[in-house]
């Protein structure tokens, strides 16, 4: 599997989580002010763990590539 293939699963696995997040706030029985604080809150979440997955999918990816250049 090369890196476009890993990012491109990645990618598709955070736009869906995002989307199903997002459905899921919209249909919650709370008032306008609770769920636009939830979904920041929700928001700031997920770009904190997309980059945790980002890093540690670069991290194998560069050591990869260092060693094929070497």
């Amino acid at each position: 599997m090369n890196k476009d293939q890993v990012s491109g699963i990645g990618i598709g696995i955070l736009i869906g989580a995002a989307l199903g997040l997002a459905v899921g706030f919209l249909y919650a029985p709370k008032s306008g002010e609770e769920t636009r604080q939830l979904v920041k809150e929700k928001a700031l979440d997920i770009k904190e763990k997309a980059a945790a997955v980002v890093s540690k999918i670069k991290l194998p990816v560069k050591s990869r590539e260092e060693t094929q250049d070497d």
